[in-house]
C-alpha cells in the first residue's frame, strides 16, 4: 500500500528514509532548510553532503517549502537533529494533515528541558496528534539503509495500531520493522546509546583493550536501563533492538559518528576540532549533557555518562576519567537504588 509521505530533514538518516519510502512505492516530499542542498538533490539526484554515492529515486521531491511538503501527507517522518525538533515541528503544526501519522526518527534528549522527543512533540502539536506519534529506533546506519542492506528496527507507539500502520508502510524484504508500545524505553535506549558509544570510542582510542570495551558497553547498558526504568520504561525493552541492538552497533561500528568522536578524544584530540572535522551532528555530545542533567533531577547515577561529560568539558583527561570510574565505591552489580553523589 502506497501513501503520500513527507520526510523532514535531508541529513544522512532523512536521506536514507526518503530513499526507503520511495523504494516502497510512496510519493515522497523531502524537506530541508538549505536551498543549495535541495537544488542539488533536485537536479543531480544526489545529496552533495550526505550519502554522496547514493542516487535518489525520481519519486522524491526535494523542497524548502515546509507547508508544501506537509500538504495532505499521510505519513510524516521527522529526521532533523534533536535540537531542531521543537522549532521545526512548532512551525509544521499548522500544516499537518489532520490524520497524519508522525514518525520520529530522532535519537536525543532536549538539552534545556530533559524531555524525550515524543514529549517535545506533545508540547508543540495539538492534542489530537498525540496518539499518532510513533518512534523509529534500532541498529540502523544510514549508509547501509540507503544501500538496501538488511536492517531491522523497532517502531513504538502507545497506541500499537499506529505502530503497526507505520510498520506496514516501511517494511520490505530488506528493511524489517517490529512494533512496540514502550515509547519511553525506545526513546531512552536510542538517545543514551550515543553517550556510551563516545565512552567506548574513548576506551578504544586509548587502546585499553577488549575487556575494557566489553565492560563499558555492559555497564553502559546498565546505566541506560536504570534511567529508563526510573522514567517508566519496561526493562526488557533494553534487551531488544532499540536497546542492546543499537548499543552494539553504535559502540563497535566504524560508521558511528559518536564512536569516532570518542576515538579521537581518546587519542588526545580537542572536541571543537573533532566536531569541525566530522561535518555532521554527533547527537551523543548534546545528549551527554541532557542525560546528566535529567539523571541528577531524577536521582539516578550515570557514572559513565558523567565521566564523558567531564571529559567533554575538559575537566579531566581520558586517563583521569578511566581512573575515576575504576576507583569508585564498590557495589553489587544490580544495585540500582543507591542515591547520586
Amino acid at each position: 500500500m502506497s501513501v503520500r509521505a513527507a520526510v523532514l530533514g535531508a541529513g544522512s538518516f532523512g536521506s536514507c528514509l526518503s530513499i526507503l519510502c520511495a523504494d516502497r512505492g510512496h510519493d515522497v516530499a523531502l524537506w530541508a532548510r538549505d536551498a543549495a542542498l535541495v537544488d542539488a538533490i533536485a537536479t543531480r539526484r544526489r545529496n552533495p553532503r550526505f550519502l554522496k554515492e547514493i542516487e535518489f529515486p525520481a519519486s522524491i521531491a526535494p523542497t524548502t517549502d515546509l507547508a508544501g511538503a506537509l500538504a495532505d501527507r499521510e505519513m510524516v517522518i521527522v529526521a532533523v537533529p534533536s535540537h531542531a525538533v521543537r522549532d521545526v515541528m512548532a512551525r509544521a503544526a499548522a500544516h499537518l494533515a489532520p490524520d497524519a501519522l508522525l514518525v520520529l526518527a530522532v535519537k536525543g534528549i532536549e538539552l534545556d528541558t530533559g524531555k524525550t522527543m515524543d514529549a517535545v512533540l506533545e508540547e508543540v502539536l495539538p492534542e489530537p496528534f498525540h496518539p499518532r506519534i510513533t518512534v523509529l529506533s534500532g541498529p540502523s546506519f544510514a549508509k547501509e539503509v540507503a544501500e538496501r542492506k538488511p536492517t531491522v528496527v523497532t517502531v513504538a507507539c502507545r497506541e500499537e495500531s499506529y505502530a503497526i500502520a507505520v510498520q506496514s508502510y516501511l517494511s520490505c524484504p530488506w528493511f524489517r520493522c517490529y512494533s512496540e508500545t514502550d515509547v519511553i524505553g525506545v526513546e531512552v535506549g536510542g538517545a543514551l546509546k550515543n553517550v556510551i558509544a563516545i565512552a567506548t570510542g574513548i576506551s578504544d582510542g586509548m587502546e585499553l583493550g577488549h575487556n575494557a570495551r566489553a565492560a563499558t558497553m555492559t555497564r553502559g547498558l546498565a546505566e541506560i536501563t536504570r534511567l529508563g526504568v526510573r522514567m517508566g520504561a519496561n526493562p526488557l525493552t533494553f534487551l531488544g533492538l532499540a536497546g542492546v541492538g543499537d548499543l552494539v552497533l553504535t559502540c563497535t561500528g566504524d560508521l558511528s559518528r559518536n564512536r569516532r568522536v570518542g576515538l579521537a578524544l581518546g587519542r588526545g584530540r580537542k572536541l571543537d576540532e573533532i566536531l569541525a572535522e566530522l561535518g555532521e551532528v554527533a547527537e551523543g555530545v548534546r545528549t551527554t549533557y541532557a542525560a546528566c542533567q535529567l539523571a541528577e533531577r531524577l536521582g539516578v547515577e550515570l557514572p559513565i555518562a558523567q565521566g564523558v561529560k567531564l571529559l567533554l568539558e575538559g575537566a579531566v583527561d581520558p586517563r583521569e576519567g578511566v581512573t575515576l570510574l575504576l576507583t569508585r565505591q564498590l557495589r553489587g552489580e544490580r544495585d540500582w537504588n543507591y542515591p547520586t553523589r
